[in-house]
């Protein structure tokens, strides 16, 4: 394998961003390269005092940001959608060296990244007139809540986190951004990129150890918070943020199911479910995580997944025919590691369950059939290269099977009728169903989670009221005075 690029990031400072400043941190973070599990990167790291001052920063930029016509921060975001794409190679070949995943789909993220910042600046908060009579005038304004709050995950650091930025600029709030532990750099980058363009105390990007974010949560001036991340960690920063009732969008953790029905190909199918369970090396929320294929079908599909799997290139990210890259992080290698062994016992493994002779995080992408329902590795979110794919005869069964979680993020149904389809898609039990897909999601739909997968509506016009105050203004008409 030919490498296209290193890992060598000398010469390059990752400061954080508070009130408009480069600021070096109280302490340093390393941050690894999961693909040799050394250190690449060492960056600002934000002390509590820190952390206070990018609050205090953002809220006292908030009036004037608020103030600030919505054209003008349009004009502010396309700037920075222009600067992100100067340095678009720069921040990919950091994104793959924390995150880890292939560069060309490093510079797919980044381009997302000025993608979402172009689409927003077509959105606006019009008032809405709800009612025009003789007796009253009634309309719906939208006001900004104030700083919020980002939290955001390693899968994907930077297109989660201008998400979330995008909604809170064009809807006139502020906002204080703690990327994950083990992926700050490429986020921090970006912040030296933009922090000439953005008003001072707009955006503040900190980090942090993993020990800042119950602060985050629970301070009185945070009037909300953006979270993705796990459904346990999902759960405690709603609890920390219970005193003060913020309002709050959290984006949890997924199971995700796809149902292939008996009218498919299994060739033409097996391809796109490989994809669908494999992108970033199975570390997505939405991946496709359990797998039911109709008896007639079964053999040919896990047949098919398992050539794909075997055939399938794993490396660094850095090397230009790398298809899988590494497993993020150690504890997400081992935990991955651990349920694999468990498996053995609860499956057969038809590819894959071993790791590569490579330094790193890597696992071979793994296919598991014959694997019952109450196995860890359907009822849990496995968050990696491995998928369990199940028969099943009768199609209200599977339909059961499938909604049998506690998640409820995303699932797929795939078929040569697609009207089929949509009638089993209607019974599913998720935020979102696709249809021969899985996973489509971008600026403009709107993306929310049911049961334990989320609270909330991220994305689209749907998402964007999330980040306002409705404020009624109910007028009366023809009083005498």
């Amino acid at each position: 394998m030919t490498a296209q690029l290193t890992n060598d990031v000398s010469g390059m400072t990752f400061d954080m961003l508070i009130n408009g400043q480069l600021v070096s941190g109280s302490r340093t973070l390393d941050v690894i390269d999961p693909a040799t599990a050394q250190v690449f990167a060492s960056c600002a790291c934000a002390s509590e005092a820190q952390l206070e001052q990018a609050i205090a920063a953002a809220k006292a930029a908030f009036p004037g940001w608020a103030a600030t016509p919505i054209e003008q921060r349009k004009a502010i975001m396309l700037q920075m959608a222009d600067a992100v794409d100067a340095e678009a190679d720069t921040l990919a070949r950091l994104l793959t060296c924390e995150q880890g995943k292939p560069l060309a789909e490093a510079l797919g993220e980044v381009g997302g990244v000025s993608y979402f910042l172009r689409h927003y600046t077509q959105y606006d908060l019009p008032v809405e007139v709800i009612e025009d009579s003789e007796s009253r005038h009634i309309a719906i304004h939208r006001a900004p809540l104030g700083v919020v709050a980002a939290i955001v995950p390693w899968n994907f650091p930077l297109v989660t986190a201008i998400s979330k930025i995008c909604s809170a600029m064009i809807t006139g709030n502020t906002m204080v951004l703690k990327p994950a532990a083990t992926t700050p750099v490429a986020t921090l980058h970006l912040g030296r990129i933009v922090s000439a363009i953005i008003p001072a105390g707009v955006l503040n990007i900190v980090a942090d150890q993993n020990d800042l974010g119950g602060i985050l949560s629970s301070h009185p001036d945070i009037s909300k918070i953006a979270f993705t991340g796990s459904t346990a960690t999902g759960s405690k920063v709603m609890a920390s943020a219970s005193a003060t009732l913020k309002r709050m969008t959290l984006e949890l953790g997924g199971n995700d199911s796809g149902i292939v029905l008996d009218d498919c190909d299994p060739a033409e199918v097996s391809a796109k479910l490989f994809a669908s369970a494999f992108g970033n090396n199975g570390q997505i929320c939405i991946a496709l995580k359990r797998l039911y294929v109709h008896e007639t079908q079964y053999e040919a599909v896990c047949a098919n997944l398992a050539e794909l799997a075997n055939n399938a290139v794993v490396g660094s990210g850095l090397n230009a025919d790398t298809q899988l890259g590494p497993v993020q992080n150690r504890m997400q290698y081992d935990k991955l590691k651990a349920l694999i062994e468990q498996t053995r016992t609860q499956g057969t493994i038809i590819a894959g369950g071993d790791c590569p002779d490579l330094p790193g995080y890597f696992i071979n992408p793994t296919i598991v059939r014959d694997i019952a329902d109450d196995a860890a590795l359907v009822t849990d979110e496995q968050f990696g290269p491995v998928l369990p794919v199940m028969s099943y005869s009768n199609l209200d069964e599977v339909i059961a099977r499938a909604n049998n979680t506690c998640f409820g993020l995303g699932n797929s149904v795939w078929s040569a009728d697609s009207a089929r389809a949509a009638a089993v898609a209607m019974q599913l039990d998720s935020g979102s169903v696709w249809i021969n897909k899985h996973g489509d999601i971008g600026p403009d739909t709107p993306f929310s989670g049911a049961k334990m997968s989320g609270v909330g509506v991220e994305m689209a016009e749907h998402g964007l009221m999330e980040f306002t105050q409705m404020k009624v203004i109910n007028l009366g008409k023809n009083i005498a005075v």
